[in-house]
C-alpha cells in the first residue's frame, strides 16, 4: 500500500475516535501509523498489513485495562447500576432452594435470592445487594465495619 493511503486510513480512524470519544478505533489508528511509517521505508504490502494487525492489537491487550481504569472513572453509576453495594431489608424470608424471598431497598420491594444457595436470611436481617438478575436483587450478608 502507498504511504498516503495508510495515512487516510489513519486520518478515518483518529477522526472516528474523536467523534465517539469511545475508545474503538484508536487501537487501529496506530497500527495505522505504524503501518504508514513502514511503506515510506519501502516495506511490503504484506509486512505492512501484518504489522498493521500485530501493532494494533498488541496496543488494545496492553492498553485497554489502563484505559478502562483511569478514563471515565468519573461517572455516576445510574439507574440499577446505582444499587448495587447498597443495604437492603429483608421482608420475607430469603432461601434459593424453596425460592423465596423478599426485601426492601429505597423503600420499593424487590424480589430477593441469596447469593449463595446455603445462605438463607429472614425477615428483619439486613443484606449488602452484590447484583441484580432482572427484577430480583442477589444478597449477601452485610460485612462487619461496613
Amino acid at each position: 500500500m502507498t504511504p498516503i493511503s495508510w495515512l487516510i486510513v489513519f486520518i478515518v480512524l483518529l477522526g472516528i475516535e474523536i467523534a465517539t470519544m469511545a475508545l474503538t478505533t484508536i487501537w487501529f489508528a496506530a497500527g495505522a501509523l505504524v503501518a504508514f511509517a513502514l511503506s515510506l521505508l519501502g516495506a511490503g504490502t504484506e509486512l505492512q498489513l501484518a504489522v498493521f494487525v500485530i501493532v494494533s492489537f498488541v496496543v488494545l491487550i496492553l492498553m485497554r485495562p489502563f484505559a478502562k481504569k483511569y478514563v471515565n472513572k468519573g461517572i455516576t453509576k445510574t439507574n440499577v447500576d446505582s444499587l448495587i453495594g447498597k443495604t437492603a431489608q429483608i421482608t420475607e424470608k430469603v432461601d434459593n432452594v424453596h425460592g423465596s424471598g423478599a426485601a426492601v431497598l429505597n423503600g420499593q420491594e424487590w424480589t430477593a435470592r441469596s447469593i449463595r444457595d446455603d445462605l438463607i436470611f429472614q425477615a428483619g436481617d439486613l443484606v449488602t445487594v452484590k447484583e441484580i438478575k432482572g427484577v430480583k436483587l442477589i444478597v449477601d450478608a452485610v460485612q462487619e465495619g461496613k
